[in-house]
């Protein structure tokens, strides 16, 4: 069943790999778990159990430094329908060499290519999250995940607080959440960037938490 409203809120940013050094605070720390998370064992896609909820994807990973928008975007469709190519939703977004500014242009296309009005842009203002958006991000990636719609998030990682293989400065990037394991909350994370050792991996849903401030996300 798909609701018709879930929070609507907007929230700009880039998409793109930059070398800038943001301040270190509570929220972009590392949590001592993370390298257990990312060394978790990733299952077949479609994989569920009682806790555990996987999406069947077609990925890719981006195929230009600035298409992390467009990629991630791709591999959300890839779920429910045959996805343009990256080249289409590159130009829908739009997306330009500065990347893909907006959360929100993510959202519409998502929209327009399922002929839904599921998804909504998400906004995360506060670094660290309050509590509240904490628990609204965990409710939508079960909800979302448990009806078979991918969340494409937007994510600041700085040098303190990578995910997998990312090079030692800031990176403002777009990957897509196509699962969760409710007994140690963790998400599956779809990344086109290509630093990490594998296209999927997993990740601690606190450090998920963590990376989208002060961006948002398309759930």
């Amino acid at each position: 069943m798909i609701p018709t409203t879930k929070f609507k809120a907007a929230l700009g940013g880039l998409a793109l790999i930059a070398a800038a050094v943001l301040p270190a605070n509570a929220a972009t720390a590392v949590p001592d778990s993370v390298p257990v998370a990312t060394s978790k064992p990733v299952p077949k896609l479609g994989y569920s159990t009682q806790s555990v909820k996987t999406l069947n994807i077609d990925f890719q990973y981006q195929q230009t430094g600035y298409w992390c928008g467009p990629a991630a975007t791709r591999i959300a469709l890839s779920a429910r329908i045959s996805p343009p190519s990256q080249q289409q939703l590159a130009n829908e977004l739009p997306t330009t060499t500065n990347g893909t500014d907006w959360i929100g242009q993510v959202t519409r296309v998502l929209n327009n290519h399922l002929g839904t009005g599921w998804y909504e842009t998400k906004e995360m203002p506060n670094d660290p999250p309050t509590q509240a958006q904490r628990d609204l991000l965990w409710r939508d990636v079960v909800l979302d995940i448990d009806n078979n719609y991918p969340i494409v998030a937007n994510i600041v990682a700085p040098a303190s607080n990578h995910p997998p293989g990312y090079p030692n400065y800031t990176i403002y990037h777009y990957f897509t959440v196509i699962g969760y394991d409710s007994s140690d909350q963790t998400v599956l994370i779809a990344d086109p960037a290509g630093f990490a050792p594998t296209a999927t991996y997993w990740l601690t849903f606190n450090q998920l938490a963590t990376l989208i401030p002060p961006k948002g996300y398309a759930a």
